[in-house]
C-alpha cells in the first residue's frame, strides 16, 4: 500500500476539506496519509478522527515555513508526529502573521491592477487560516481574466523575472530555530521538496542542526532529483519520506493523491523512529526524576 505524507487542505492552500481529503485517499486505495497544512496544525486532530472512520491513517504533521540564513531564501520543513504541538503553536502563529501580512500587500497590489476588490480575495479564502496566491488567482479566475491556475497570468504576476510581478516575500524563521522547535515538540524534521527548495546544498547545511530526513519521492523531483536525494539519505543515515504535495485543484500538475510516496516499509520506519524517540525521552525524564 502506499502512503502519501505530504497533502494540504483548504486550511492552508490546498482545495477540498479534511474528509474529502480522507474519502479520495480511501478511493484511491491509500492507507496512510498525512495532513501537511502551511504552518497550521488544525487539522490533525479532526483527520485522525475522520481517518479512523474510514480506514485511512493519518500521520500528525505540519509544513513549516523557515528561511535560509546564508542564502535568505524561503525553505519548507515538514514536522511529523509531534507529542506536543503547542510547543510549536507559537511558530506556527508567527508564520501566519508573516504570510498574511505579505498576502494583504499581494492582495492589495493585484487589486490595483484588476477589478477585485479584498472582500472577495478573502472569499476564494473562506476556510484557509492564510491568504495565498492561489487564492489571489481563484478571484481572478472568478472573473474571467485567466483560464487556469498557473498560466500566463500566474507568471505575470507571481514570477520573480517578471517586471509586473506582485510578489510580496514574507520573512519566516531561521531554519535551524524552526528544526530545534519540532525537535522541542516531540517531532521529527524532514526538509520538504528539496527539488525547489536549496537542493542537496541545503540539506547538508541542515545535517549538522539536527535534520532527521528528506523527502525523496516528490511530483517536484525527476528522476534524477529522487536518485540523488535517495543516495544523500542512505549515505547519511537519514530518514526517507514522500509524497504528492496534493493541493487539489490547486496542484500544479495532473496528480492526485497517492500518485507519489513511500511505501509502508517507509511509514515503519518512520514509526519506528518516533518510537525510539519517545524511549529516549522517557528515560531522560527518568534520570532527572532519580537525580532530583
Amino acid at each position: 500500500m502506499l502512503a502519501d505524507l505530504h497533502c494540504h487542505t483548504k486550511l492552508s492552500d490546498g482545495s477540498m476539506g479534511i474528509e474529502e481529503l480522507i474519502l479520495l485517499a480511501a478511493g484511491r486505495g491509500v492507507s496512510t496519509i498525512a495532513i501537511t497544512d502551511h504552518d497550521c496544525l488544525a487539522g490533525n486532530v479532526r483527520g485522525k478522527v475522520i481517518g479512523e472512520r474510514h480506514n485511512v491513517r493519518v500521520i500528525p504533521g505540519v509544513e513549516l515555513s523557515a528561511t535560509d540564513t546564508l542564502t535568505g531564501n524561503e525553505v519548507h520543513i515538514l514536522g511529523y508526529l509531534c507529542d506536543c504541538p503547542d510547543r510549536i503553536e507559537g511558530l506556527c502563529h508567527k508564520n501566519s502573521m508573516a504570510r498574511r501580512r505579505a498576502g494583504q500587500y499581494m492582495m492589495l497590489k493585484a487589486a490595483k491592477k484588476f477589478p477585485i476588490s479584498p472582500e472577495f480575495v478573502l472569499r476564494c479564502a473562506q476556510g484557509s487560516t492564510n491568504i495565498f496566491k492561489q487564492h489571489i488567482m481563484h478571484a481572478l479566475m472568478e472573473i474571467g481574466y485567466s483560464s487556469s491556475m498557473y498560466g500566463e497570468l500566474y507568471e505575470l504576476l507571481f514570477s520573480p523575472e517578471s517586471e509586473e510581478n506582485i510578489i510580496v516575500n514574507a520573512k519566516y524563521s531561521p531554519v535551524e530555530e524552526v528544526i530545534a522547535a519540532i525537535h522541542s515538540a516531540g517531532g521529527i524534521a524532514i526538509l520538504a521538496n528539496p527539488a525547489v527548495y536549496g537542493g542537496l546544498e541545503l540539506a547538508e547545511r541542515m545535517l549538522e542542526h539536527g535534520l532527521n530526513g528528506i523527502e525523496v519521492w516528490s511530483s517536484d523531483a525527476s528522476e534524477e532529483d529522487t536518485k540523488k536525494f535517495y543516495e544523500f539519505a542512505k549515505k547519511n543515515k537519514l530518514l526517507m519520506t514522500g509524497g504528492s504535495n496534493f493541493h487539489g485543484m490547486y496542484n500544479k500538475g495532473i496528480w492526485s493523491v497517492g500518485d507519489y510516496g513511500v511505501h509502508e516499509d517507509q511509514v515503519q520506519e518512520l514509526l519506528q523512529y518516533k518510537a525510539r524517540l519517545r524511549r529516549q525521552q522517557s528515560k531522560t525524564e527518568t534520570t532527572q526524576e532519580v537525580t532530583v
